[in-house]
């Protein structure tokens, strides 16, 4: 296969890597001590300072905040060592706070890497999605549609009555009434606390028996999990949702002026692009920090768009040295 000389380098992958291991170690300390905020800003430390010794000229688009609400990581921000090629990087330390404060299911340390100015740049602000997995054509699902619509055509197009499709939805009180209308064809609703980029990879992973994703959630999440259906398959759309004028501007500020548009899969994440994401709790996606005696083991997944590979990673690593 002839890969040309303006992708990334495949060594990044393992860099990337090591990059979400490190986020993950740091917030091991934290898991069940009930301190949202101190999980979180371990993780980002330990991601920031990973990320800096990458040979890569990266510019955070989807980070932490804006410059003013977040010292690190924040969206603008340059990383890596300022050799190698320029990225754009999408990265969430620690997806889940919520969950490694209360040592819950499903936490992780996420992070993309796309060749520069080929990542939607989305503020921090809600997004309305829908995705489904490889496989199929595209217009069976669509955001605008009601969602027994979706259920019924994502059904015909699978080839199975509706009371075999399995929907993915946040629990939040904002998603009753999609609920109550995914309930009412017969088809399952699979509620998740929180993480909405697994929740959206779901939907790839035939063993899970997920075929969609619907709901309300991050924006910055949504480019994260566009960049994973990149490289394993599966669409996705999304809308940005604004709930006041503050959130418009932030629109405004990251170069979008179309608030209403729908964006598809490659229009939140083209190019070539990376992801990689290591379990903190154990969840369906990923396995969580495992501590035997002296060290800690991790477990990864890593992905590529323009490979469309697929690497699982399980490393051991010295508690001592776990910050190096």
């Amino acid at each position: 296969m002839s890969i040309p000389a303006d992708n990334l380098d495949r060594v990044l992958t393992l860099e990337l890597a090591r990059v979400t291991e490190a986020a993950a170690l740091a917030s091991a300390p934290l898991i069940g001590r009930g301190d949202e905020k101190a999980a979180d800003q371990a993780a980002v430390d330990g991601m920031r300072k990973a990320l800096n010794g990458c040979n890569i000229r990266g510019t955070v688009v989807i980070g932490e905040g804006e410059r003013d609400e977040a010292p690190m990581l924040f969206i603008g921000e340059k990383v890596g060592n300022g050799t190698g090629p320029e990225v754009d990087i999408a990265l969430d330390p620690l997806e889940g706070t919520t969950l490694t404060a209360k040592a819950m299911p499903g936490a992780l340390t996420v992070l993309a890497v796309a060749q520069g100015g080929t990542m939607l740049h989305a503020p921090d602000v809600y997004m309305d999605k829908i995705a489904i997995g490889a496989g199929y054509a595209k217009g069976v699902v669509d955001l605008d549609a009601d969602p027994v619509d979706n259920v019924m055509s994502l059904a015909k197009a699978k080839g199975v009555p509706p009371n075999e499709i399995a929907v993915c939805v946040l629990d939040r009180p904002r998603h009753a009434e999609i609920i109550k209308k995914i309930r009412s064809t017969g088809a399952s609703v699979h509620l998740i606390p929180d993480g909405d980029i697994a929740g959206v990879i779901h939907t790839t992973d035939r063993a899970l028996g997920i075929d969609m994703y619907i709901g309300a959630g991050g924006a910055p999440e949504g480019v994260l999990a566009a960049a994973a259906l990149r490289c394993i398959g599966g669409q996705i759309q999304g809308r940005l949702l604004f709930r006041n004028d503050d959130e418009r501007s932030r629109a405004y500020r990251a170069g979008i002026t179309d608030l209403d548009r729908k964006y598809t899969t490659e229009e939140l994440a083209s190019g070539d692009v990376m992801f990689a994401a290591t379990g903190v709790t154990t969840g369906s996606l990923l396995e969580g920090l495992h501590f035997e005696g002296d060290f800690i083991v991790t477990t990864t997944i890593v992905m590529r768009s323009l490979t469309n590979t697929v690497r699982w990673i399980k490393a051991r690593h010295r508690r001592d040295l776990k910050s190096l």
